[in-house]
């Protein structure tokens, strides 16, 4: 076995490192939607379910139609993937690569409805095609099966940090990747944050859909090449 073939990390940390990177674009586009959409999640689904149950209520700056987009998009893009992916064994980075193009197209087109127009139809739009795109992500990284890493939800992982015993001490630590998960949702919510507020949104979006972009490169490049120097 050559040298290259020794130092070229395994797939499974590869896919690690890249679901890291669209769990914090997760973070960035859900700060969009609570901030600038309505007070909607497109990611965290659990959320949402929340805060459609204030929109039941009556509670003000929550619309229960905003809230009902987001879900059935979301429902959507799951189902799209769920069904109509193809089977991940021996594949799953070319998998992930194809998986981010896809989101990248679909960000792409909600940057250009937030460059382009405005208002509630503006709204909607954006809400629908991002919840399309990150309900995708979640059915895909379901069945990538990578523990505790979700990329758009973090109750069972920080359950699972709590609960098992840590394992800092392994090189495939899951207490490490959970950590990891958090601070990368973390981060993502909060340049996210800062770009809507100090730039616009569409400058948000358009950065998320870059950063996709870049992992769909990077998952589809040649294996040799993925641990080259």
């Amino acid at each position: 076995m050559d040298a290259n073939a020794e130092a070229k990390p395994p797939d499974e940390a590869v896919l690690v490192r890249l679901l890291l990177v669209m769990t914090v674009v997760t973070g960035a586009v859900d700060a969009v939607s609570v901030l600038q959409l309505d007070h909607v999640f497109v990611g965290n689904m659990t959320g949402n379910v929340v805060f459609l149950g204030f929109a039941f209520a009556g509670a003000k700056g929550f619309s229960v139609a905003a809230s009902l987009v987001a879900l059935g998009a979301f429902l959507v893009g799951a189902a799209i993937v769920g069904r109509h992916f193809p089977m991940l064994e021996g594949r799953k980075r070319q998998g992930l690569g194809q998986m981010a193009a896809a989101e990248a197209v679909l960000l792409a087109a909600a940057t250009a409805v937030a460059a382009i127009t405005n208002g509630t139809a503006a709204r909607y739009a954006m809400t629908l095609i991002l919840a399309v795109a990150m309900g995708g992500q979640n059915a895909f990284a379901r069945r990538l099966a990578v523990p505790n890493l979700t990329t758009t939800v973090l109750t069972l992982t920080l359950s699972s940090l709590a609960e098992d015993p840590w394992d800092l001490d392994r090189p495939d630590s899951r207490v490490r990747r959970g950590l990891a998960s958090v601070a990368a949702m973390l981060v993502g919510a909060a340049l996210g944050a800062l770009l809507v507020l100090r730039a616009s949104t569409g400058w948000t979006l358009g950065a998320t859909t870059g950063v996709l972009a870049a992992v769909a490169m990077a998952a589809l490049l040649p294996r040799h090449r993925i641990g080259a120097n």
